[in-house]
Parts: C-alpha cells; sequence; structure tokens
C-alpha cells in the first residue's frame, strides 16, 4: 500500500485531478436520496472530491487517517475535516444520512470492517456508496489488458462488488442500483504497469512468481506506444441502503 503521508504532495496531479474529482462527485450525488442532509466522505485524501460533494441543504464532511492528506483536505472543508480511521469513525450510531468511500475498499485487506462502521453511523434510511472492482476497471479491451488478464486471480479484489454486497447485507445494508463514471486522466501506459507490476501494485489480484512479473514485463515492453495512455477507465459506485 503506498505511504499517504508522502504521497499527498503529488497525489491530486497524478490521479486526474479536478475532470476526474468532478466525474466522481457528480456520481456520488447522483446516487443520494433526496432530503439527504449529512454526508461523511471517508478516506477523503486531499478532499479534491469532497468540496465539490457540498450542495445547498447537504454538509459534507471529510475524514482520513493520514495527516498529510487531511491538512490539504482541511484548506478545502475549513472546519469539517477530521482525522479519523474509516473503522473507527467518531460519529454516534445512526447520526449522518450518507457515507462514501471512494477509491478506498481496493486498498485494504478490512473491507468488511469498513462497511459495518458505515452500517453503524448511519440512519435507518440513510447510503452507502463505495467505489467497487477498481483495478479490474482499467485497461478493459486494450493490449495491456491482454497481457495481464490471464493472470489475475480469480475472485480476488478487497472491492469486489460480490463481497462489498455480502458485507453490506450482513450489517443491514440493502443493495440497490449504482452507476458509473469516467476515470479521466487514469488510462495506464506500457511502461508505467510494467513499473507498477514491478513495485507490488496489483497485489491485490496478482500472486505470480518474481519469474512471472520479468515475462510480463517483458511483454508489457514489447506492446506500441509505451507512454501512451489507454482508454480512460469507467469506474463503479455501488450503492447500499440502510434499513
Amino acid at each position: 500500500m503506498l505511504d499517504y503521508e508522502t504521497e499527498a504532495a503529488r497525489y491530486d496531479e497524478t490521479r486526474g485531478g479536478v475532470p476526474r474529482a468532478e466525474a466522481a462527485a457528480a456520481a456520488v450525488l447522483r446516487l443520494l436520496p433526496p432530503g439527504t442532509r449529512t454526508l461523511v466522505d471517508v478516506a477523503c485524501g486531499t478532499g479534491l472530491v469532497t468540496e465539490r460533494l457540498a450542495r445547498p441543504g447537504l454538509t459534507v464532511y471529510g475524514a482520513d487517517a493520514a495527516h498529510a492528506m487531511l491538512r490539504t483536505a482541511a484548506g478545502r472543508l475549513p472546519g469539517r475535516a477530521v482525522r479519523a480511521d474509516a473503522r473507527h469513525l467518531p460519529l454516534p450510531d445512526a447520526s449522518v444520512d450518507a457515507v462514501s468511500a471512494i477509491w478506498l475498499l481496493h486498498l485494504v485487506p478490512f473491507t468488511g470492517r469498513i462497511v459495518a462502521e458505515a452500517a453503524r453511523v448511519l440512519r435507518p434510511g440513510g447510503v452507502l456508496v463505495a467505489t467497487v472492482d477498481k483495478d479490474t476497471a482499467h485497461d478493459v479491451g486494450s493490449d495491456i489488458d491482454a497481457v495481464l488478464r490471464p493472470h489475475r486471480a480469480p475472485d480476488s479484489g478487497s472491492d469486489r462488488a460480490g463481497l462489498v454486497t455480502a458485507h453490506a447485507v450482513a450489517h443491514g445494508l440493502t443493495p440497490a442500483p449504482g452507476t458509473s463514471f469516467t476515470g479521466h486522466g487514469q488510462g495506464a501506459t506500457p511502461r508505467g504497469t510494467a513499473e507498477k507490476l514491478r513495485r507490488g501494485y496489483y497485489a491485490s489480484w496478482f500472486h505470480g512468481t518474481p519469474a512471472t512479473v520479468d515475462r510480463l514485463t517483458t511483454a508489457l515492453a514489447a506492446l506500441p506506444d509505451q507512454d501512451r495512455p489507454r482508454d480512460a477507465p469507467d469506474y463503479r459506485l455501488a450503492l447500499f441502503v440502510k434499513r
């Protein structure tokens, strides 16, 4: 997992910046029920998405465990950014209308605990909105995908939709139709993908040997247009309603 204390300074510019943040925020807002008054964006990072969720009548808070991320978020969310682990939110039971978790669940091995905590703080009728299947959304149908897909471990990824849904149902949340949005600026390049593979970035779904990594990076290096980004991914947002 990345060190988000050191990553904060360059996070926005390497993650699609404002266009991706605006697309994510718009997708979250599409899923909020009428009358939603409070939303907590867990693992809000720099707050680039979070600040774009605010609307008249909707108060939005950001929570993140990384000091450096939160310092940036605090400037975008004055008085509404708190340091907190997504597994231990400083909120009473049944106290908020919505919880969002954007680009979080694929990073952690404790998806169930985050979903359980969201369920705890949601009021009846409140919603959890979360990205699912993030890594598998990348490079679909591309030459990069053709190299990597045969090596994706089955049923892998801590944010796979089936797993998140199972946790949600176990904690009193009912699945509802979600939506999707474009991950602007996140199209992969063969060179960048090979580097990520060497660094273990895909550990959530790839469990190959060092020899396999060498073989795949060689195959990626043979692809044309090494630094041309492939198509931007379409990210999925799942929606769950508190019973």
